[in-house]
C-alpha cells in the first residue's frame, strides 16, 4: 500500500505587501511527508505544529532552500499529522 499525504488551506491574510497563508497536513500509510502548494508566489517562512495524541520523534522538516517557490515539500515522520503556516509574496 503506498502512503498518501494530504494538506488542506484552512485561511490566509494579508500583511502589507506580503500574505500569510495556513492550513493542515496529514500523512498516512506510513508515508513520510509531501508538496504542499501554498498558493503564493514565493515562499519566504514556513512552520509547522505537530498534532495528535502521541509525541513525534522528529519536528517535520522543509526540503527546500528558502525563499523558494509557492510549493514546498516537507519531511515528516511517518503517519504525521500537524499545521502549517507560510509567509510570503502573492
Amino acid at each position: 500500500m503506498v502512503g498518501t499525504f494530504a494538506y488542506t488551506i484552512t485561511g490566509s491574510m494579508s500583511l502589507g505587501d506580503k500574505t500569510v497563508v495556513y492550513g493542515t497536513f496529514t500523512c498516512s500509510s506510513s508515508n513520510t511527508g509531501g508538496d504542499i502548494v501554498t498558493g503564493l508566489a514565493q515562499v519566504d517562512f514556513i512552520d509547522f505544529t505537530a498534532t495528535g495524541a502521541a509525541v513525534m520523534a522528529d519536528e517535520p522538516s522543509v526540503d527546500e532552500t528558502l525563499p523558494c517557490g509557492g510549493t514546498v515539500t516537507i519531511v515528516t515522520t511517518a503517519d504525521a499529522t500537524g499545521l502549517w503556516m507560510a509567509y510570503g509574496s502573492p
